[in-house]
């Protein structure tokens, strides 16, 4: 059947185009210039010159990176651990003090970064974590579980409690009940989660830089110099690197839920161990 382009579709396209291809057109133009003044359209000169410095002239790029990652998995990782349980009390129980502690709970997405990374480094400072990767992995799950929270309590509101007692009239305990029916409905919300922490984490220059002191290094860190020192073509390259290493960690993490959704069929409860 042939496809028919209407004109609005034509136009939403452009202007997608516009808004997204633009500015990483814009950069990659820039990271390979030598000069390029406004208004001139096109640089008059090119030169690899950038690239070569950030890829194999500074031993701290790959480092950086790697740094970068470790964090944004890290902190991920604790972040499923702590949101589901939390998501869990939070939707299903009622309890003394709940609006509370949602409020402490979503509070760092209403209070400015930079206050609560002072107060979080005062406390950091007095405990030893201060220019370590544990203390920035400890200060980068203020801005991350907030969402993870959220996208997670999203799910259990859609999950019914009588599948889970079904599973248990069939002799599944809490572990198999929890992995057979629980968390196949979980998983959309913690990709979704999962998915903004590590964007965010790998996104972080104001927590790493005050909480790190300098002696971590990531890759915003490793940016951030190049925007304010004047060298616009070393600033392009790392941020298309940049933009490359958060698209690679979102494929990558697609690509697992993709495999786990070949293997697993989330919709029929095999319970493992039940003689019916």
């Amino acid at each position: 059947m042939k496809q028919v382009f209407s004109p609005l579709k034509i136009i939403l396209s452009l202007l997608l185009f516009l808004f997204i291809g633009i500015p990483f057109i814009a950069l990659l133009l820039s990271s390979v210039a030598t000069g390029w003044q406004w208004p001139v359209l096109f640089p008059e000169s090119y030169s690899f010159r950038a690239w070569e410095y950030v890829l194999f002239g500074s031993s701290r790029t790959w480092q950086s990176i790697g740094t970068s990652l470790l964090i944004a998995v890290i902190v991920t990782v604790i972040n499923v651990l702590l949101a589901v349980p939390a998501a869990n009390a939070l939707v299903r129980f009622q309890f003394k003090g709940k609006w509370f502690a949602e409020a402490i709970l979503f509070a760092p997405i209403i209070i400015p970064p930079f206050v609560a990374v002072m107060g979080i480094h005062l406390t950091f400072l007095r405990l030893g974590l201060t220019e370590t990767i544990l203390g920035v992995v400890l200060a980068h799950l203020s801005p991350t579980l907030p969402y993870m929270v959220r996208a997670v309590m999203i799910s259990y509101n859609t999950l019914s409690v009588d599948w889970e007692n079904q599973a248990r009239m069939l002799g599944a305990g809490p572990f198999l009940r929890f992995y057979y029916v629980v968390l196949p409905h979980l998983l959309p919300g913690i990709a979704a989660g999962a998915s903004l922490s590590i964007l965010i984490s790998l996104s972080q220059y104001l927590i790493t830089f005050i909480i790190g002191s300098g002696q971590v290094v990531t890759l915003p860190i490793l940016l951030f110099p190049f925007i304010s020192g004047g060298d616009p073509a070393v600033a392009s390259a790392y941020s298309l690197l940049f933009a490359g290493m958060a698209i690679l960690a979102l494929l990558a993490m697609d690509a697992v839920l993709k495999k786990y959704y070949q293997t697993k069929n989330p919709s029929v409860l095999k319970v493992k161990g039940v003689k019916r």
